[in-house]
């Protein structure tokens, strides 16, 4: 099963870098290969927001559309993602934000996914890692743009 992992250090605080991933309506504007986001429900639990919501990815030919439950944990600045429904066999990631200082934290990104159709992955599933390794620096792009850019980062 493909996954990545890494860990920026970027000039944005944890709070910050949260707020910014939480808000997933934006993610068409920046999160490569989301052509559309949609939240179905959004409801509070045991003290964190739960998000369903459709996600369209397209590249070339392909265009498809997968559910996923975001569970937001605003008190542990983390961020669960889960499959339901769509083109794969299994998807989820996780964000964990860590404060450095009141202006600086370490971002932690983590996805694994596999393809539903062997013939479909071996046709996009170069383009999807490839798009992975670049979520984590999307958002910090995406963190500049919103909140100003100070530092470098520096990618673990």
């Amino acid at each position: 099963m493909p996954k990545h992992q890494t860990t920026r250090t970027v000039a944005h605080s944890a709070q910050k870098m949260f707020e910014l991933v939480s808000d997933v309506e934006q993610y068409p504007h920046f999160v490569p290969l989301c052509e559309s986001l949609r939240v179905r429900k959004r409801e509070e639990r045991d003290g964190k927001t739960v998000l369903l919501a459709d996600m369209t990815v397209a590249y070339s030919f392909f265009r498809d559309t997968f559910t996923s439950r975001v569970t937001l944990d605003q008190a542990n600045l983390t961020i669960f993602v889960e499959y339901i429904t769509g083109p794969f066999a299994s998807l989820q990631n996780r964000w964990h934000f860590k404060p450095l200082t009141e202006t600086s934290s370490e971002v932690d990104f983590y996805i694994e996914w596999e393809m539903k159709s062997r013939a479909i992955g071996m046709v996009v599933g170069a383009v999807f890692e490839r798009a992975f390794r670049r979520f984590a620096s999307a958002f910090e792009a995406r963190a500049n743009q919103v909140y100003g850019s100070r530092l470098a980062s520096s990618a673990v």
